[in-house]
């Protein structure tokens, strides 16, 4: 895929993000470029503003599988990598995958999270892959983790270390709507929620042609 080709990709899919998100085209860029070099993003800011929003509009509008977790502190690995279990009924022991499955998550209030449930991210994150029991899974692609944080309320949490700190391609907030951006989410939302009438501009191959492109850019 040729870069003008990117271009015109990422520009579709922000346009159509648009039609739910007020604002916010600069975050926006930053999720798309995230996704587009096979990265993953920290959305740091105060609840409310959009981000789990953003999440969901970007997934849908490349057709994309999407889960949310809601990282607390009793939240465990093996809910986020999965779990070997023993059916009875079945004789066996049989693997129930856990959020990490898919191709868009968001991990909201990481670092909410204790550090051990962290850090069953790494692998996820940096390999695109889980382990468990000696058995190695890959993730579908494209896989890209969403991660967001509270930077106000930080009672009862665990700071992300620098080592899962690294996994992030990019850090950024949402920030406050402007009046007449307020204006307009009263307004658009007022009725139903324009998230269930967005439809896919992109597919699952057409971000895997553009992510292999990335890989080619001499920087």
């Amino acid at each position: 895929m040729e870069l003008k080709d990117i271009k015109a990709l990422a520009d579709r899919i922000q346009e159509n993000v648009s039609k739910v998100i007020v604002g916010k085209p600069e975050t926006t860029q930053h999720v798309l470029i995230a996704l587009l070099a096979s990265g993953h993003i920290l959305l740091e800011d105060l609840p409310g503003l959009g981000k789990t929003l953003l999440a969901k509009s970007v997934a849908k509008s490349i057709g994309c599988e999407f889960k949310r977790t809601q990282f607390t502190p009793d939240l465990l690995p093996s809910d986020i990598t999965g779990i070997n279990y023993y059916s009875p009924k079945e004789g066996e022991f049989k693997f129930r995958p856990g959020s990490v499955f898919t191709n868009i998550m968001l991990a909201d209030e990481i670092n909410r999270a204790t550090p051990r449930t962290q850090s069953s991210l790494l692998e996820c994150m940096e390999e695109r892959q889980v382990s468990i029991d000696g058995i190695t899974m890959k993730l579908e692609a494209p896989f890209m983790v969403i991660a967001t944080q509270n930077p106000v309320e930080i009672q009862g949490t665990f700071p992300l270390p620098e080592a899962q700190l690294d996994r992030f391609m990019i850090k950024t907030g949402m920030g406050y709507p402007t009046p007449e951006e307020s204006d307009e989410i009263m307004r658009r939302f007022n009725g139903e929620n324009p998230l269930a009438e967005l439809s896919p501009v992109a597919t699952k191959e057409e971000i895997q042609d553009a992510q292999a492109s990335f890989t080619k850019v001499r920087v």
